[in-house]
């Protein structure tokens, strides 16, 4: 069975068990910390995917990292990972968990680059753009700034891209400029 699967259960296994315990809040926070904690140290990573260490040192090593930063609830989940040999999942386990959080309360996640950073009158704009293409009550809005856009905006909201940057408008006209309308086309 392929990791993104095995993720996909154990997220909503936890997730399920979260909801349950009423605990939920805290678990999200928790795989938070654990997703940004893998993503940031390479070496975490090629740790758990290690097939040579032993289970029981990859288990002393989270309950070190994460011990007294994650509730009881997210350390019982890693110890039953690591019992059952999957700690290479751990890796994927934590954005499937966020993902399927983020489902079940109707986030939307939206990523918006701009030339310059967002004021706050243009950070609510951009929320409510999002909240009318998608009809989510809430938006979590991921801001990137690439000053080669040189103005206006791109936003991503899940496989949708709204490009109104002046690059982009620039590129339209070289292209509209690179056709000749009075050469004949054999």
């Amino acid at each position: 069975m392929s990791e993104q699967r095995v993720a996909s259960r154990y997220a909503k296994s936890l997730l399920d068990l979260a909801e349950e315990q009423g605990n939920l809040a805290a678990v999200k926070a928790d795989m938070d910390l654990f997703s940004q904690t893998l993503d940031e140290s390479r070496d975490l990573r090629l740790l758990l995917r290690n097939p040579v260490v032993n289970h029981d040192k990859k288990l002393a090593i989270l309950k070190a990292v994460f011990g007294s930063k994650v509730s009881d609830l997210t350390m019982k989940f890693l110890s039953i990972i690591t019992q059952k040999n999957r700690e290479s999942a751990l890796e994927y386990i934590g954005p499937e968990f966020i993902h399927q959080y983020n489902v079940l309360k109707s986030v939307q996640v939206a990523e918006v680059t701009t030339a310059t950073p967002l004021t706050a009158e243009l950070r609510t704009r951009m929320n409510t753009l999002v909240q009318q293409q998608t009809g989510s009550q809430e938006v979590q809005l991921t801001e990137k700034v690439d000053p080669a856009l040189i103005g206006g905006f791109v936003l991503r909201v899940g496989d949708q891209l709204i490009d109104d940057s002046v690059r982009y408008r620039l590129q339209k006209l070289r292209t509209e400029f690179s056709k000749n309308p009075y050469q004949s086309q054999l």
